[in-house]
């Protein structure tokens, strides 16, 4: 079975900049879309992906944290990256990864991907 494993959370000051992993096991990223979600202390987890990127690196954005995230996937290394600048305490969060096995394109909406990580938290603040 497909696990997706989260790394790199921690605790951070406003304007710091961090970077999170996501990792593939037993089986490799193969073709399988990518996307970073969060979920604020007290709050929903967020509907649409902050992030998405596919095997051949075509990536989306979320309005919210373009000009600040970035995504990137190494295959070989089954990883995928976000790359979080200039945070801020709203960007307290728990981050999750998660993949869609059904379709090769990133898809915005949470319910598209199927399996997910346990997420590691990022904590923004002075």
């Amino acid at each position: 079975q497909l696990r997706l494993v989260e790394s790199g959370g921690g605790l951070v000051q406003p304007g710091e900049s961090l970077t999170l992993s996501c990792t593939t096991s037993p089986w490799p990223l193969d073709w399988y879309p990518i996307g970073w979600f969060r979920q604020a202390p007290g709050r929903d987890r967020e509907y649409s992906a902050l992030a998405c990127i596919n095997h051949q690196h075509a990536s989306t954005l979320d309005d919210s944290v373009k000009g600040r995230f970035t995504i990137s996937r190494d295959n070989a290394q089954n990883t995928v990256y976000l790359h979080m600048s200039d945070l801020r305490p709203e960007d307290t969060a728990d981050y999750f990864c998660a993949a869609d096995r059904f379709y090769r394109r990133c898809r915005r909406e949470e319910g598209s991907y199927d399996v997910w990580g346990r997420g590691t938290r990022v904590t923004v603040s002075s």
